[in-house]
């Protein structure tokens, strides 16, 4: 015979604000197969739902980033080691976006610099910050700057991505016209403003044969002439011909 006697209702025990591993339990979730549930936020900053039993019996520790840590490259013990110019001194308290953990690095040049141990060890952090600042420096000592005008920069020219036609030196204005422009010798001259994007393109393209064309001629022109001959050049530096205008 069943009992149909309301049975006394189990007194949930309060876990919030306490720590299981990386887990603080922030408040109590909705309960799911008659499980209590809580709300966790992990040291990572994810928030993961576990069960008050898998808390308690420390089968959850974390929100996974504790697993990820502990397995494949990220267990290994990196102090000590070097990558590029980066020595790996300790292991910090933070995380990456990924949940990987980020060591404390001395650079070369004296600086410290947290890293993601991925980024260590697949190579994509060598320095502080540093190296990429030499390298850029080392770039624009290659370049070749005449009168304002980057001679690498007009031959190596492509098409733009950051307005909205798409187009180098053309933009589409309010009325849903095209107003073109180039840049020369430091300064930008303005070619006008057309109906179509074709006639746009097509007047910011002759200002570029025009202007960029003639100039990379005559430049390269006066570099054959300079390597024959380094004393002439230095008697006659290029500058830009006083003809090469709009």
């Amino acid at each position: 015979m069943t009992d149909d006697r309301e049975l006394p209702r189990r007194t949930v025990e309060d876990l919030t604000g306490r720590r299981f591993g990386r887990l603080t339990v922030i408040r109590q979730a909705e309960t799911k197969n008659y499980r209590t549930r809580w709300v966790c936020r992990c040291d990572c900053g994810q928030e993961k739902v576990v069960a008050s039993r898998d808390l308690k019996c420390g089968k959850v520790k974390s929100c996974g980033c504790l697993r990820r840590n502990v397995s494949g490259k990220n267990k290994k013990d990196i102090t000590g080691r070097r990558f590029g110019r980066l020595t790996a001194l300790y292991p910090t308290q933070h995380r990456d976006r990924h949940g990987v953990v980020c060591w404390m690095c001395r650079c070369d040049c004296g600086n410290q610099t947290e890293a993601a141990a991925s980024s260590l060890l697949n190579g994509t952090c060598k320095s502080c910050g540093c190296l990429k600042k030499e390298n850029q420096d080392k770039i624009q000592s290659r370049l070749h700057h005449v009168d304002g005008t980057c001679v690498e920069f007009l031959e190596k020219r492509k098409k733009r991505k950051d307005n909205k036609s798409g187009f180098r030196g053309v933009y589409q204005i309010k009325s849903g016209k095209y107003r073109v422009s180039i840049g020369f010798r430091g300064k930008r001259i303005y070619l006008g403003i057309y109906d179509t994007f074709d006639d746009a393109v097509e007047s910011r393209l002759n200002a570029e044969k025009r202007l960029y064309g003639e100039f990379l001629e005559r430049y390269h022109e006066w570099e054959k002439k300079s390597v024959k001959d380094p004393d002439w050049a230095k008697e006659h530096p290029f500058s830009t011909i006083s003809d090469l205008k709009m």
